[in-house]
């Protein structure tokens, strides 16, 4: 299990936000933290610490009229760790490449390839066409509903009909290179991981595959690195004390990268 950094970009600032919080109407969110710090300053830590596949996501879409103080701070980092971060928040194969051309390694998406609810293979095909699989990362982001984990789109939002499952991640493994996975449901509130969630991603393990969301605890680690059976890599972001909370950054790698 490594530790994949993360930054998170809201309203033009680095933030940590209560994952469920996100509203587009107004930009509205539950913020944990905001930084003084710009995302520049991030990217450089995670260089020097030798952390490759963090998570740059810009958590505006791209009509807000934030998105652009938002983008830019996603521009500074990509050009502060070229070819170190992964970069998310309504990425198409309109804007992919520009992307990538600014450093980043992998594009993560999830908006554009799921629609109405259902996989739209079409969308897919013409995203890997421009990334190349890769290049491609899928966030199948999830909430739970009726007992099953259920697929989630537009920055959390919005239920579709496609269970996060071991056949799911066989249906997508061709089309990519990683996996992101994000439990909506706990991410931000620093009280405890999915279990559920980590052991499907630890039991299928076909692909590497990052989860996040809950983790507030040390011992939330040892709990996630047993139930994903050490095949499930892991970001944390309102617990981490470079973002206002108790656990060390330090300690963490410490952890698991010595």
């Amino acid at each position: 299990m490594r530790f994949r950094p993360c930054i998170d970009i809201h309203n033009g600032k680095v933030k940590q936000i209560v994952g469920g919080s996100l509203r587009d109407e107004g930009d509205a969110a539950r913020e944990n933290f905001v930084s003084e710090r710009d995302a520049a300053f991030f990217a450089e830590l995670y260089q020097k610490d030798n952390l490759r596949g963090g998570h740059v996501i810009l958590l505006n879409p791209s009509t807000s009229p934030y998105y652009e103080a938002t983008k830019a701070q996603a521009m500074r980092a990509l050009a502060a760790y070229p070819q170190g971060l992964q970069l998310g928040g309504g990425v198409n194969p309109e804007n992919a490449s520009e992307f990538l051309d600014a450093g980043a390694s992998h594009v993560i998406v999830t908006s554009y390839v799921f629609r109405d609810g259902q996989i739209r293979y079409e969308n897919l095909e013409r995203l890997v066409r421009v990334t190349g699989r890769e290049h491609l990362v899928l966030d199948l982001s999830c909430r739970k509903k009726e007992g099953a984990y259920y697929i989630v789109t537009d920055r959390w939002q919005k239920f579709t009909e496609v269970r996060l499952s071991e056949e799911t991640l066989d249906e997508l493994a061709g089309y990519c290179d990683e996996f992101l996975v994000h439990a909506a449901d706990v991410e931000g509130k620093s009280a405890g991981i999915e279990t559920e969630v980590a052991k499907l991603l630890g039991g299928w393990g076909k692909r590497p595959v990052t989860y996040a969301g809950g983790v507030g605890s040390y011992h939330d680690l040892q709990v996630l690195s047993e139930a994903g059976k050490e095949k499930v890599d892991v970001t944390i972001g309102s617990a981490l004390d470079l973002f206002g909370g108790p656990l060390s950054y330090r300690e963490i790698l410490r952890i698991l990268h010595s």
